[in-house]
């Protein structure tokens, strides 16, 4: 009896100096965390200077202020509170706000030995200028040389694995700070981007994009990815856009000589890019309402000499350059006003296709992808039925394309801006059609254009009382030849130019060529001014 006694005595012994060990052993680890915990917030403003310092010390024209940090022993954990960058050359706005941004360890790849980071970024703000963006191409500091690298280094020591932004925005400001362009609710992630896992994939990262474009569009993007590719990092991605509002573009392209309103975009594609690889393909790209003038006149002349320049050098560059695929399937432009104004003073007129229905397919830089065929359907001046057919081919030796257009029965009151600046007289009534066939290849271009004049009345003593008397006479002087000219069996005036030659610079593009041609010859042949007839007529 008594020896059990003494071994329930000893058992209850054990016992109760096992509870106080666990007692004492939670006790010590939570004093530990607790220690560790309070630790942190002492280190939080040495820290919070020393970071904000040596971002600063590394990088070149930037400058960053950080008036929060918090870090945390237990999980090595990195928070930063309202973190923003501002230009030097342009403080004001800062280009880049954010409220936290958390970097820790990335815990899941521990697993395969190595040590990375996580970054998670919430609610960032982007503001960017064109004041910015000029003072930055003017900068002689390459973007490389920024410090930007060292800068993310300085802020946690682990290389970057996975980045999370959540609910970020960006705002450009081109000229109006009224009318701003913002990416809204945009969300990005992308994982693996140290490669750690599937190393021998040829794009072993994934990410993805969405955003709200301009208040109504949506955006998104979806995609594999070498970050650490060389020289430049490796993606292939699919992009989708949706009802992105074109409006909100006008002070954009108004700087490129283009006036536009309305119009909503959608568009779908993928792009492909790596040392090997270059292909950039839209499977469709959609317009609808689009109203867009390209707008000349006395001050754009030079910058137009200018463009045209680049553009040919840039369609000689990438025409059939092996490695790199530029291609469209489908361009559709629908219910869209498409016209050139002419603000040239003493000769303002506005010329323009309403309604126009436009569809391009197969468009592409590489000849082996086979022809491109374009399709116009619209009403010239808001009356003139308007068709258009062309088939063009990727340039080998120059420009290679077949062009036919068609105009029936304009309103020729509604071209009277544009007599008065070419031909220096108006009309009161009749009827404009127009047909014409172009041909370019091997850098010579045959074709002819062939303008009809239909019941023109020129002269019209109520609307013409105020004009001077001998501006009233050679209107009239005007009319008369029309009425010379003037097939006896249709009622219409016609004439015919020919167009055979040479181009004069193989190195343009077809765009180019075809927009001086239709140019010069319209002009040249449409509205002669009836010189030769007039003095004809004149004469005794």
């Amino acid at each position: 009896m008594e020896e059990q006694k003494e071994g329930k005595s000893y058992h209850s012994v054990r016992k109760i100096s096992g509870s106080k060990i666990v007692r004492w052993g939670t006790g010590i680890f939570a004093a530990l965390i607790l220690t560790l915990f309070v630790g942190s917030f002492f280190l939080d403003e040495p820290l919070r200077d020393m970071t904000e310092k040596k971002m600063n010390s590394h990088l070149k024209g930037y400058s960053v202020r950080l008036p929060g940090l918090h870090f945390q022993l237990i999980g090595l954990s990195l928070t930063l509170k309202g973190l923003t960058i501002s230009q030097e050359a342009h403080p004001a706005p800062p280009v880049a706000h954010f409220p936290l941004l958390k970097a820790n360890i990335h815990w899941r790849e521990i697993l395969t030995g190595r040590l990375v980071a996580e970054f998670r970024l919430d609610e960032p703000k982007i503001n960017i200028n064109l004041q910015q963006l000029r003072s930055e191409a003017d900068s002689n500091v390459p973007l490389k040389e920024r410090g930007w690298q060292q800068a993310i280094q300085d802020i946690y020591p682990l290389k970057i694995n996975s980045v999370k932004i959540r609910n970020a925005s960006v705002t450009y400001v081109d000229q109006d700070p009224k009318t701003p362009l913002i990416l809204s609710h945009l969300n990005l992630q992308a994982d693996n981007i140290r490669n750690l896992r599937l190393p021998d994939k040829v794009y072993p990262s994934s990410f993805h994009l969405d955003t709200h474009i301009f208040g109504t569009g949506r955006g998104s993007v979806d995609g594999k990815a070498n970050f650490l590719a060389e020289p430049v990092p490796s993606i292939k991605a699919a992009l989708k856009l949706d009802k992105i509002p074109i409006d909100n573009l006008k002070q954009v392209a108004a700087r490129s000589g283009f006036s536009v309103h309305d119009g909503i975009l959608g568009a779908s594609g993928n792009v492909e890019y790596s040392p090997e690889i270059k292909k950039a393909h839209l499977a469709e790209l959609a317009i609808q309402g689009m109203k867009i003038d390209y707008i000349h006149s006395t001050r754009t002349a030079g910058a137009e000499k200018k463009r045209a320049a680049i553009a040919g050098k840039i369609a000689e560059k990438i025409s059939n350059t092996p490695g790199m695929l530029l291609s469209i399937d489908q361009l559709n432009l629908t219910r869209c006003m498409i016209g050139m104004v002419n603000k040239i003073p003493g000769k303002t007129y506005h010329i323009f296709i309403a309604d126009a229905d436009l569809h391009l397919k197969n468009l592409s830089n590489h000849f082996s992808q086979g022809p491109a065929d374009l399709r116009l359907r619209g009403k010239f001046m808001g009356s003139g039925l308007t068709t258009a057919t062309a088939r063009f081919r990727p340039e080998i030796k120059g420009p290679d394309i077949d062009l036919y257009v068609k105009i029936e029965d304009t309103q020729l009151k509604s071209m009277n801006d544009l007599l008065r600046a070419h031909g220096d007289f108006d009309v009161t009534g009749g009827f404009f059609s127009f047909v014409s066939e172009l041909h370019i290849k091997n850098d010579v271009i045959t074709g002819y254009i062939k303008p009809f004049f239909k019941d023109m009345k020129v002269y019209d003593r109520r609307q013409d009382k105020e004009k001077g008397a001998f501006h009233q006479f050679y209107e009239m002087l005007v009319g008369g030849v029309s009425g010379l000219l003037e097939n006896r069996t249709r009622g219409e005036v016609a004439t015919k130019a020919n167009i055979s030659g040479a181009v004069v610079n193989p190195q343009t593009s077809t765009w180019q060529i075809i927009t001086q041609l239709v140019k010069n010859a319209f002009f040249k042949a449409i509205l002669p001014r009836f010189e030769k007839e007039v003095r004809g007529a004149n004469k005794p």
